[in-house]
């Protein structure tokens, strides 16, 4: 990676509005603190463990039993961003933080959110269903419950690791380590609970993974699975936000030249800080590699005109 490619890189993932990766590890961080303050407050008012799980805990995680689910629908989505288990919270935000980096860089900004909410779905439905099909399970179905984000986070590693399985991370080891490498590592973490008898969380999991591949497949296909996603929360977001304005769908590229030369013209790209901003949105849409011969060109002579 070059400097001009660095440095707007960082300026997208660190600096610019809607980063997907930041606003999941903000929303896991805020429900794990708040739910941690909540625990807290019942144990100091006298209240035990079981009554917080009881009366708090149970509301968020998703149960196995499809008659408390039909009560508690909202648990489709809040099990995969609920967690209690310290340990276990932190490592799953390692992971995200991983993988979601890696995934933004090649598809850009809009395709981790609704990979992270797929994930989690397809665990969820295979929790539940696996509960009903095994006997086993069917008899600790009113205790058993999902929780935390590791559907999410293996449908996530499995995408990024579709995309590109020799992407290398610490290349300063030997060239770098090939993803795929970090991938089996963190699957083997997950599916380590089939020693414990855990199938159901297991088949949660492998369908999570499955659904990040599919994801993928389908999208080099031609069918993108984020893109009704992407609308809804565009619709949502200008509902809040009235006053925001609405980019245009399907907008051509504008192109901006000075001529000069004399056999018979050469095309410099005129840099603005219009054009700019349109490059940096579409690397923050589709990523660093869709970016034509020009654009990397105009963001390159804009770097150099930065460090001057």
């Amino acid at each position: 990676m070059d400097v001009k490619e660095e440095n707007y890189r960082k300026r997208m993932y660190l600096g610019q509005e809607g980063n997907a990766l930041v606003q999941l590890l903000v929303l896991n961080a805020v429900i794990f603190v708040v739910l941690e303050f909540v625990f807290v407050t019942f144990i100091m008012t006298g209240s035990s463990k079981d009554s917080f799980i009881t009366h708090v805990y149970n509301w968020f995680v998703l149960p196995a039993n499809p008659e408390k689910l039909a009560w508690r629908p909202w648990t489709l989505i809040s099990f995969m961003f609920t967690d209690q288990q310290l340990f276990r919270f932190i490592s799953n935000m390692f992971w995200l933080w991983s993988f979601g980096y890696i995934l933004q860089d090649l598809t850009g900004n809009r395709k981790l959110i609704p990979v992270y909410l797929y994930g989690g779905l397809a665990g969820a439905v295979i929790f539940v269903l696996s509960h009903q099909v095994f006997p086993d399970l069917r008899a600790q179905m009113d205790t058993n419950s999902l929780a935390a984000a590791n559907c999410s986070i293996a449908a996530v590693a499995v995408a990024t690791t579709v995309i590109s399985p020799d992407y290398r991370i610490f290349p300063m080891i030997s060239g770098g380590i090939p993803l795929w490498i970090l991938t089996l590592v963190f699957l083997l973490l997950n599916f380590s609970g089939v020693a414990n008898g855990d199938l159901a969380t297991d088949l949660a999991y492998t369908g999570a993974a499955g659904i990040g591949f599919l994801f993928i497949y389908l999208l080099r296909r031609g069918w993108d699975g984020s893109l009704w996603m992407n609308q809804f929360f565009d619709w949502a977001g200008n509902l809040f936000d009235p006053d925001k304005k609405k980019k245009p769908k399907n907008k051509k590229d504008e192109f901006y030249y000075n001529v000069a030369g004399t056999q018979p013209y050469k095309k410099i790209p005129n840099i603005t800080q219009k054009r700019i901003d349109e490059i940096l949105d579409k690397i923050n849409q589709q990523g660093y590699r869709f970016l034509t011969s020009e654009e990397k060109e105009i963001l390159k002579r804009a770097a150099e005109e930065e460090d001057l």
